[in-house]
């Protein structure tokens, strides 16, 4: 288990890197925001459903929607309307999907060469792009009608991007040198 390689060999290590005196000091994983748009299927309640039990199956819990904050006429968009489909997984959830997506997702994603460390926001908060969500393996890709984007958002207890890409890395993350 990813949790119990954390806590017995990383927060020691990083403890000693950052100089950290107590443990709770070392940075960890906060939560990880899955986020799938759904564009112009909005209007269809077929597709929205669809969409939802693919991303509860890749996440194994149950995702919500989510509305639109204002409306935006150039879209056609109204306040309310349905915009996509998040949830966020916390505890032993988020660290089985972390390790899942470290060692079985990311390696099958095409033309997968690293994550650039760009893609930390200066926060400590570290934002992927999947292009189809057939790289889990929850999904049948031949059952699948249309290929869906997602955004995979890892939150971590740092404000700082060099302690967060430290963190990330001694976790797996598979990062362009």
């Amino acid at each position: 288990m990813l949790k119990e390689k954390y806590q017995k060999e990383i927060v020691p290590k990083l403890q000693a890197e950052l100089g950290k005196g107590n443990i709770y000091g070392v940075p960890t994983l906060q939560k990880i925001v899955l986020n799938m748009g759904v564009g112009r299927d909005r209007e269809n309640q077929e597709e929205l459903k669809k969409a939802k039990e693919e991303l509860a199956l890749i996440s194994a819990q149950s995702p919500s929607y989510r509305s639109a904050k204002k409306a935006i006429a150039s879209f056609g968009l109204k306040k309310g309307d349905i915009v996509g489909i998040a949830v966020t997984l916390r505890g032993q959830p988020m660290w089985g999907f972390f390790e899942k997506l470290v060692n079985v997702v990311l390696p099958r994603t095409r033309d997968f060469k690293g994550i650039s460390r760009k893609s930390l926001d200066r926060h400590g908060n570290l934002t992927i792009g999947v292009k189809e969500h057939t790289a889990f393996p929850e999904i049948d890709p031949h059952k699948v009608e249309k290929l869906r984007g997602m955004e995979i958002t890892i939150a971590t207890t740092t404000e700082d991007d060099d302690k967060a890409y430290r963190l990330l890395k001694e976790l797996g993350m598979p990062f362009r040198d």
